[in-house]
C-alpha cells in the first residue's frame, strides 16, 4: 500500500530523455541515457555495467543502499560519507518484469535497464526514486531526485532556515558565520557545518557522499525536484529507509558510522573563554569555581596557549612559556583536582611561526598550482594550510599532536576547520588505500577538511592513548564526521536573544543526520555591549539539556558563572548542580546513541507528524520534552505537546498533550516537562571525578492513562573506549506495569559489569502523581516501608542488580 497522497512513481523513459535534452546538451555533453549491458557480483557489491561505465550498489546492514556511478574518464575521488567498517551484505538478485530488484532485509532498489534508473521501497512501499538520476559533466555533476507535494523535508545541516528545508537551495561550502543570529525573520543559509543529506517525512535518508562545492536545492528551482550538483568529487550517493525516523536513522548511521561513546567527563560543566592569558589566570578561574562550589570538569585554552597575542603566532604549536612556565604542572594539578584540559590547535601555520620551516621541509602544507606551499594572508597574518589529505601532511600534523599530548591534555579543541579560509587554487595530494595519491584543488574536497582533520586527530589519539576515550571539538566537518568522536558546535553565535533562538533549530537538524553532539557557546560568544544576566541565565538554563555543557565568548564579558553577580551565580549553580544530577540520564543517551545512532536531541515530529516545523522545542530523549526561554521578561512559554500526558519538571503540574499549553515559568525554571510513564535516573550533582550510581534517584512518572512504563540507567567506569565491545557495562532496567489495584516494577540488569561498579545500589523510588499509600509493598519477599511526600510517594530500598520485582498493591 502507497501512503496517504504518495503518489511516486519512477521517472519515464520519455522524461528522463526529456531533461538529458533539455540539461546535458546544454551543458555540451550528448543526451544519452545509460542503459545497462550486463551485471555481476564482485564479492558483495552488485555491479551493473552500462555503455556509460559503471554502477556500483552496496548494501550495509538491513536499510542502506550505497550507489556509485563511475562513468568512463570522470575523475572520482574517496568515499567520506561512508565507515570503513560497516557491515557490507550482499542482498538477493531477482528479476521483476523487465527490471530487477535487489533486495535488503528493509530496502530494496528497482532498477530499470534501459535507460538505467532507480527506485527504492521500504515494507513494498516506494519511498524515493530517480527523477533523471546522475548527471556529469566537465564542471558540474551529481543528482536528481523525484519529490512529492505532501513531503518535508529536514537536511542540509546547521543553517538557520527552519525546521523543513523543502524548497531551499542551500550552498554546500563551510563557510564562518560570525555574530550571526536568528530572529523572527533571519535566514542565514551557510555556515560551519553543511550536510549534502536530508530526512524527509517519508522516512528515508539520502546523502549525497561528495565533499566539493555545491548546492543541494530541495525543490527551490523546480518544485518536484531534490537536486544535488557539486564541482566536482564523487559521484555516488547513499540511501536509507526504515518504518519511522528511529529506524531511518539506525540504518543511516550504520553505513555512516556511529559516535563512540565520549569520557563521561565531557558531559559535565566547562570553563572556557577566548581566552586565558596565562598560567596564573587560568589556575586562578579553576580555583573560583571550587570556592563557589560549582562542579567543573574541564577547561579549555585558548590560542593564547601559544602565543601572547591574537595575531603572529599560530602554527607555533607550544607552549609560550613567559606566560605558561609549568604548564604540565598546571595540568596535573588540574588533573588531580578532576579537571581536565582541553587545548585549541588549528590548521594554519603563519609563515611568522617557528613551525613555518619545519611543516615546508616536510611538505606537509597545501601547495599552489606550481607546487610550491600556498601562501595567503587572513586574520592572523600569511599563513600556509596543513594538507590534511596527504600522507605527509597527516604524519607531520600528527607528531606536533603526540608532542603535545605529552603535556598531559585530556581533550582537544579544532578550531577554523572549514577552512575558515581556503584558497581556491590550493592544491592537495588525497592518500587513497592502496591506490596511489590523486590531486585535487580546495573546492573539490573543501568540506572534507574538518573531517579528514577530526580523522587524523582521532586516530593518533587510539594509538597513542587506547586506555582512554579521545575529546575532540571541531566545528566543520562532513557527514559521517561522528565516527571519529566529532563534537561539534554551533560557531561564533551572537551574544543576544536573536543569537539564543535559533540553537534548537541548528542541533537537530544536525542530530537526525548522525551528528548528535551538536551544542552553543552557552551565553553567546561575540559581542554584546554589556552583560545581560537574563538572556546569559536562559542560555546556561537551556544548556542544562543539550549534549555538552560549555559557556564561551569574547572575554570582555565574562562566560564563566564565577565572575558575576551573586543572583546569576546562584542560578547559574543551581543549573550545572541539575546537569550533573541528571548524568546517568544524560549517559545513558550517549550509550543510545552510540548503539543506535538516535541524537540526544529529537525533533517532536519523532512523537507528532504534525509538529514537523516546530524549531524551539525538542525532546530530550524519550522521557523530556524542553523549551528554552526566547524573551526578556517571560512569565510563560507555548509549549507544543505531542499526545499523552506531561508533567511539569519543576511544579509537577499536569497536562494533556495532543495541544499547544502555557507554561508558567520564574527566572529559576523554563518548561521541561516529562512524558508520563518515564523514569528519570539522578544521582548526587557531583563532578564526574566523584561520580557513582551507588546511591540512584528514580523518578517515575505515574498516570492512569499510561499502564506500562519503564526506563534505562546505562553505567560503565567513563573512561575505556571499548566498554562496549568487552560489555564491560551495567545496563539497568526498570519496567513498570500497573493497574488501580497494582503497581509492578521489575528490575534488571545486562552486561558483564566494570571496574569500580558498586556491588549494591541504594535506590530512592519516587511515584510522582501517586498519593493514596498502598496496602502492601513488597521486594523479593521483603516488605518495603512507603511513605508520602509532597511530589507523590515514596520507597527506599537495596539493590544488588538481579533480577527483582517490587509489587504494591492497593
Amino acid at each position: 500500500m502507497m501512503r496517504p497522497g504518495f503518489a511516486l512513481t519512477p521517472p519515464s523513459p520519455l522524461k528522463r530523455t526529456v531533461f538529458l535534452l533539455g540539461a546535458l546538451v546544454s551543458l555540451g555533453q550528448p543526451a544519452l541515457a545509460a542503459e545497462v549491458q550486463k551485471h555481476h557480483f564482485d564479492g558483495k557489491q552488485l555491479v551493473l555495467t552500462t555503455d556509460e561505465g559503471t554502477v556500483t550498489l552496496t548494501g550495509y546492514g538491513d536499510g542502506a543502499l550505497g550507489v556509485h556511478y563511475q562513468n568512463t574518464g570522470v575523475k572520482q575521488l574517496p568515499s567520506y560519507a561512508i565507515d570503513p567498517g560497516a557491515p557490507v551484505v550482499k542482498g538477493e538478485l531477482v528479476k521483476s518484469g523487465e527490471a530487477l530488484e535487489y533486495r535488503l532485509a528493509d530496502l530494496t532498489a528497482r532498477i530499470e535497464l534501459s535507460p538505467l534508473a532507480l527506485s527504492y521501497y521500504h515494507d513494498g512501499e516506494l519511498v524515493v526514486a530517480e527523477e533523471a538520476g546522475h548527471f556529469a559533466h566537465d564542471t558540474l555533476r551529481g543528482f536528481r531526485f523525484a519529490l512529492q507535494e505532501s513531503e518535508q523535508l529536514m537536511g542540509g545541516g546547521s543553517r538557520v532556515l527552519g525546521m523543513d528545508r523543502r524548497g531551499e537551495r542551500m550552498p554546500l561550502y563551510n563557510r564562518a558565520a560570525y555574530g550571526y543570529e536568528g530572529k523572527p525573520g533571519d535566514r542565514v543559509d551557510q555556515m560551519y557545518y553543511g550536510l549534502s543529506a536530508v530526512l524527509s517525512s517519508h522516512h528515508y535518508a539520502l546523502v549525497f557522499d561528495n565533499a566539493a562545492s555545491g548546492y543541494l536545492d530541495t525543490g527551490a528551482t523546480e518544485p518536484d525536484v531534490l537536486q544535488f550538483e557539486a564541482q566536482g568529487g564523487r559521484t555516488a550517493y547513499l540511501v536509507a529507509a526504515g518504518a519511522d525516523y528511529g529506524e531511518v536513522i539506525e540504518h543511516l548511521t550504520e553505513a555512516t558510522g556511529r559516535q563512540p561513546l565520549p569520557p563521561r567527563w565531557s558531559l559535565g560543566n566547562f570553563a572556557s573563554r577566548f581566552g586565558y592569558h596565562s598560567e596564573a589566570e587560568a589556575r586562578e578561574v579553576v580555583a573560583k569555581f571550587a570556592e563557589a562550589d560549582i562542579p567543573l570538569d574541564a577547561i579549555v585554552l585558548d590560542l593564547y596557549w601559544f602565543g601572547e597575542d591574537v595575531k603572529g603566532h599560530m602554527g607555533n604549536l607550544d607552549w609560550d612559556r613567559q606566560h605558561w612556565p609549568k604548564a604540565e604542572q598546571m595540568i596535573q594539578d588540574f588533573s588531580e583536582q578532576g579537571v581536565n584540559t582541553v587545548l585549541i590547535t588549528e590548521p594554519f601555520i603563519l609563515t611568522t611561526s617557528n613551525k613555518w620551516k619545519e611543516a615546508t621541509e616536510a611538505r606537509a602544507l597545501a601547495t599552489n598550482l606550481a607546487g610550491e606551499p600556498k601562501r595567503f594572508d587572513f586574520y592572523f597574518g600569511n599563513t600556509g594550510l596543513v594538507d590534511v589529505f596527504s600522507e605527509a601532511g597527516r604524519d607531520w600534523f600528527w607528531r606536533q599532536y603526540a608532542r603535545i599530548a605529552e603535556s598531559g591534555a585530556a581533550g582537544w579543541w579544532g578550531d577554523l576547520g572549514e577552512p575558515e579560509v581556503h584558497p581556491h587554487d590550493a592544491v592537495h595530494r588525497v592518500a587513497r588505500d592502496g591506490a596511489e595519491a590523486i590531486t585535487a584543488t580546495a573546492n573539490e574536497v573543501h568540506n572534507a577538511y574538518g573531517h579528514e582533520w577530526a580523522r587524523l586527530v582521532d586516530e593518533g589519539l587510539r594509538q597513542l592513548q587506547p586506555d582512554r576515550r579521545p575529546m575532540i571539538m571541531m566545528r566543520s566537518g562532513f557527514v559521517g564526521s561522528q565516527r571519529y568522536g566529532m563534537v561539534p558546535w554551533s560557531g561564533d553565535v551572537a551574544r543576544s536573544w536573536g543569537g539564543l533562538m535559533p540553537q534548537v533549530e541548528l542541533s537537530l537538524q544536525m542530530g537526525v543526520l548522525g551528528m548528535g553532539y551538536m551544542h552553543s557557546d552557552l551565553g553567546g560568544f561575540a559581542g554584546g555591549e554589556q552583560f545581560d544576566a537574563e538572556l546569559y541565565t536562559r542560555w546556561l538554563q537551556y544548556g542544562v539539556f543539550q549534549p555538552v555543557f560549555r559557556p564561551h565568548a569574547q572575554e570582555e564579558i565574562a562566560p564563566e558563572p564565577v565572575f558575576h553577580d551573586a543572583d546569576t551565580l546562584a542560578r547559574a549553580r543551581e543549573a550545572i548542580r541539575l546537569r550533573y544530577a541528571l548524568m546517568p540520564y544524560l549517559y545513558t543517551l550517549a550509550y543510545e546513541n552510540s548503539t543506535t545512532g538516535m541524537p540526544l536531541m529529537r525533533p517532536l515530529a519523532f512523537e507528532d507528524s504534525a509538529l514537523f516545523e516546530e524549531a524551539h522545542s525538542y525532546l530530550w530523549g524519550d522521557a523530556f520534552l524542553v523549551t528554552p526561554v526566547l524573551a526578556a521578561g517571560a512569565t510563560e512559554v507555548s509549549v507544543p505537546l505531542p499526545d499523552g500526558v506531561w508533567f511539569d519538571f519543576f511544579t509537577g503540574k499536569r497536562y494533556q498533550g495532543g495541544q499547544r499549553v502555557l507554561v508558567p515559568v520564574t527566572l529559576d525554571t523554563l518548561p521541561v516537562l516529562v512524558q508520563a510513564g518515564s523514569v528519570v535516573p539522578m544521582v548526587a550533582p557531583v563532578a564526574t571525578h566523584r561520580y557513582s550510581s551507588g546511591e540512584l534517584a528514580l523518578h517515575y512518572y505515574h498516570d492512569d492513562s499510561v499502564v506500562r512504563g519503564g526506563g534505562r540507567v546505562y553505567e560503565d567506569d567513563g573512561i575505556s573506549p571499548d566498554s562496549l565491545a568487552r560489555q564491560a557495562y551495567e545496563l539497568l532496567s526498570f519496567e513498570v506495569d500497573s493497574d488501580q489495584e497494582e503497581m509492578r516494577v521489575r528490575l534488571g540488569k545486562q552486561g558483564l559489569g566494570y571496574e569500580g561498579a558498586p556491588k549494591q545500589r541504594r535506590i530512592t523510588l519516587t511515584l510522582h502523581g501517586m498519593n493514596e499509600l498502598p496496602n502492601s509493598a513488597h521486594l523479593a519477599g521483603n516488605t518495603v516501608a512507603v511513605k508520602a511526600v509532597e511530589s507523590g510517594l515514596q520507597l527506599t530500598f537495596d539493590w544488588d542488580g538481579s533480577a527483582q520485582e517490587l509489587s504494591l498493591t492497593w
